[in-house]
């Protein structure tokens, strides 16, 4: 009963990639500038597995294991952009060469018209922002007129706030679902959000009803590879929305990283043959975007206290990976994703102890591996490291 555990520890990069000029990422390495701020930043069990003998590391008192429990090695990314779409894509086997269009300047005139005409109401904003900050700067305006705020960010997102008490939260949805329909071709950004908040005016704060409209992936991923050969693929936390619901089995929502890991705690007990993919938001959502390196280094802590858990309940086959999918470094001026490299963390009964995978050249090596790991013959990207790390 082979299975394969994926999850996504969202943004947390490990140092800036050779192109990260490109991007306006110099000097960005989430995890090593929190490493660095953060006094006695440790992560015991993650550094067991092998986190700091990854090439080129620096972690501070975060030193490297002598006789590491897992392989390890980091990858860098060939898709265009920085996205949490591209990101995941590419570790499910599908290289992005097109990056999604982004709107320093907010969505053209025509555009937001349309979209106005479509949902029968204007909007508010249309500018990049942080979706803390324009609620409270939009958040009365729109209590007082029903109209949506749209705003983006330097990712290439649609992203719709409105109050749950004005708009209900299903109408909110369809209000994006219209937007997704619209947002194609020059303008097919990766993802539409919904954004709802409640509160009052001066404390308006975001819910847990976020919501993400994905595009559908243009070619056949990991995912579907496994579904059409009758596995299991079960998703946890956005990624059902990632990927728009494409070559998933079952899928799980989820609020927040506790839940997140609960869920996968939980799955991970069942017989089943397939993927389990797992995505932990927090970090990225909450820290990342916020920087606040504080909260993000006490989220990082928390899932290296959950992560003996995980261990505890891998079977005989399975094979867990621990990833990312892009950086955030909150110790930066910018409150948006980094260029980075990602960590590669693989454990299991039959993964080879301190194995050093080196650096990677894309995500895509996971779905290559996994595939592999199946018996599948297919067509994705990437190059596969199964050889390299089975006893």
């Amino acid at each position: 009963m082979k299975r394969v555990i994926i999850i996504v520890l969202d943004s947390v990069g490990i140092g800036e990639l050779p192109d990260s000029k490109a991007y306006g990422d110099e000097g960005s390495n989430t995890l090593g500038n929190i490493a660095a701020a953060v006094k006695d930043f440790r992560l015991p069990n993650l550094q067991k597995l092998g986190l700091a003998n990854i090439d080129g590391l620096q972690l501070g008192t975060i030193t490297r294991a002598d006789s590491p429990t897992g392989a390890y090695g980091k990858m860098a990314e060939q898709s265009a952009g920085k996205d949490t779409t591209t990101g995941h894509w590419e570790i499910s086997g599908l290289i992005v060469k097109q990056p999604f269009p982004v709107y320093p300047n907010g969505f053209p005139k025509e555009l937001i018209d349309a979209f106005e005409r479509r949902i029968g109401r204007k909007t508010l904003g249309n500018i990049p922002a942080s979706g803390t900050v324009i609620i409270q700067k939009l958040g009365d305006e729109h209590v007082k007129t029903g109209f949506p705020i749209v705003y983006t960010s330097a990712d290439s997102v649609f992203q719709i706030a409105a109050h749950e008490g004005i708009i209900p939260i299903e109408q909110q949805y369809e209000i994006c679902s219209t937007a997704r329909e619209m947002l194609t071709g020059e303008h097919g950004v990766g993802r539409v959000i919904a954004r709802p908040f409640t509160g009052k005016s001066g404390s308006y704060t975001r819910t847990e009803r976020r919501k993400d409209f994905s595009m559908s992936p243009p070619s056949e991923t990991i995912l579907n590879v496994l579904q059409n050969n009758g596995f299991e693929v079960r998703a946890v936390g956005k990624i059902e929305d990632i990927f728009n619901g494409s070559g998933i089995t079952s899928s799980v929502h989820t609020h927040g990283n506790t839940e997140g890991v609960h869920q996968t705690l939980k799955w991970m007990e069942d017989d089943f043959t397939g993927l389990l993919f797992t995505n932990l938001v927090d970090f990225d959502m909450l820290f990342g975007h916020r920087n606040n390196v504080e909260g993000y280094a006490k989220a990082l802590i928390t899932f290296d206290e959950r992560l003996p858990e995980i261990l505890s309940r891998l079977k005989q086959d399975d094979i867990l990976v621990i990833t990312a999918d892009h950086g955030c470094d909150p110790s930066t001026e910018s409150t948006d994703h980094s260029r980075e490299y990602v960590p590669l963390l693989v454990a299991g009964p039959q993964v080879k102890a301190g194995k050093n995978l080196h650096i990677r050249s894309s995500f895509a090596d996971i779905a290559k591996t996994t595939g592999e790991y199946f018996g599948i013959q297919n067509d994705l990207c990437g190059e596969s490291f199964l050889k390299q790390i089975l006893r």
